[in-house]
């Protein structure tokens, strides 16, 4: 998940990773908000402070407050980072699907593609659902996945389970979270067990 640049290296063993840098914003920005994931997914909890996300990338506090102001707004760009991420698999599992149930099996593998699927994602992903009952930023990113997993998953199955469809929806995208919960809470982490939970459900209640 780290995505480091071979300058942002040099300067982080060089030690000057203290002051803003003209053309180093985006770099910059990247390895705090991946730092972040890795802070929060190892600590299971948002009680993690800016000091501990900017030494985990390799720079200091108030290198972290000139970029982002806050801690809330890091956790912000993490959860973006992460829907991004989902949205890029998401689009690119679809892309050779040419019939309903190709385009529902691409979406479950999406789901649980090895990016998402990290342990450090999967932890911080689910802190951030805390995160969602306090701040309105982050409920608001959470319908946004949510309504794009519910539409693609209708899409889908519409064809292939007509009336049931929503029904079907709804508890396909209960038993995807509850999946990420569990991987959250467990030692090893399965991405193709859990994919192939998922499709068992499915040629359980499809024709």
């Amino acid at each position: 998940m780290r995505v480091f640049h071979a300058n942002f290296e040099a300067e982080r063993r060089n030690g000057i990773l203290s002051m803003p840098k003209v053309g180093a914003e985006p770099i910059r920005k990247a390895a705090l908000i991946n730092a972040a994931i890795v802070t929060v997914g190892r600590a299971g909890s948002l009680d993690v402070t800016v000091a501990q996300i900017a030494r985990e990338a390799g720079m200091s506090s108030a290198l972290a407050h000139h970029y982002f102001g806050s801690k809330e707004r890091i956790f912000l760009a993490a959860m973006r980072h992460i829907l991004t991420q989902y949205g890029l698999a998401t689009r690119a599992a679809l892309r050779g699907a040419t019939v309903p149930r190709e385009r529902l099996n691409a979406i479950v593998a999406a789901s649980f593609d090895s990016v998402n699927f990290e342990r450090d994602t999967i932890a911080a992903w689910l802190n951030f659902y805390a995160l969602a009952l306090v701040e309105p930023e982050a409920a608001r990113l959470l319908r946004v996945y949510h309504r794009r997993l519910n539409s693609n998953l209708m899409v889908a199955l519409r064809p292939l389970a007509g009336e049931g469809a929503r029904r079907i929806t709804r508890t396909l995208g209960a038993l995807i979270d509850g999946l990420y919960l569990r991987a959250a809470l467990s030692n090893d982490a399965n991405a193709a067990v859990a994919e192939r939970m998922t499709l068992d459900y499915l040629e359980k209640v499809l024709p």
